[in-house]
C-alpha cells in the first residue's frame, strides 16, 4: 500500500465545487439537503475524486515521469462525505509491466481508495497510469 496523505473537507469548499461542477441540492444547500435521503449536505462524488487525485499527484505522481493515464474503472462512492470529514487516500499497486509498443513507457494498474476519519470507505476506483522508464 502507498499512503497518499489526508485532506479535510470544508463546507465552503464543498459548496464552491458543487456550484461550479455538480449543482444538485444535496451538494449546495444545507437546508434543501436535509430533506434528501442523505439528511444533510454531502460532497459531490466528483469532488471526492478530485481530492483523491490531488493527493495522488502530490504524494506520488509529481515525483515521477508521468506520461498520463487512459482512465479509471469501477469508480464508486459507497458512503457520503460530510462537511468536516478528514479523508485519507491510498493505493495498492496491482500490476506493473513495460509497454509492448513503447519500451520507454511502463504501465501501472492500481486500486485506490479514500476513507473518512472513521475508516469508512467513501471512494474506490481502479486506475492505470503510464510512467517513463529508463533504457534497459
Amino acid at each position: 500500500m502507498v499512503e497518499l496523505g489526508s485532506v479535510q473537507v470544508s463546507q465552503p469548499d464543498m459548496i464552491a465545487f458543487a456550484s461550479k461542477y455538480d449543482p444538485q441540492p444535496m451538494h449546495l444547500d444545507p437546508n434543501a439537503a436535509s430533506f434528501t435521503i442523505y439528511g444533510g449536505l454531502i460532497a459531490s462524488g466528483w469532488h471526492t475524486g478530485a481530492l483523491f487525485m490531488g493527493l495522488l499527484v502530490r504524494s506520488l505522481i509529481a515525483q515521477t515521469t508521468s506520461l498520463g493515464s487512459p482512465g479509471m474503472e469501477d469508480l464508486r462512492w459507497p458512503a457520503p462525505v460530510r462537511p468536516g470529514d478528514t479523508l485519507t487516500g491510498r493505493i495498492e499497486v496491482l500490476e506493473t509491466r513495460a509497454s509492448n509498443s513503447r519500451p520507454n513507457m511502463g504501465i501501472v494498474k492500481w486500486r485506490g481508495e479514500m476513507r473518512n476519519q472513521d475508516g469508512k470507505l467513501v471512494m474506490g476506483a481502479t486506475g492505470t497510469n503510464f510512467f517513463g522508464r529508463k533504457p534497459a
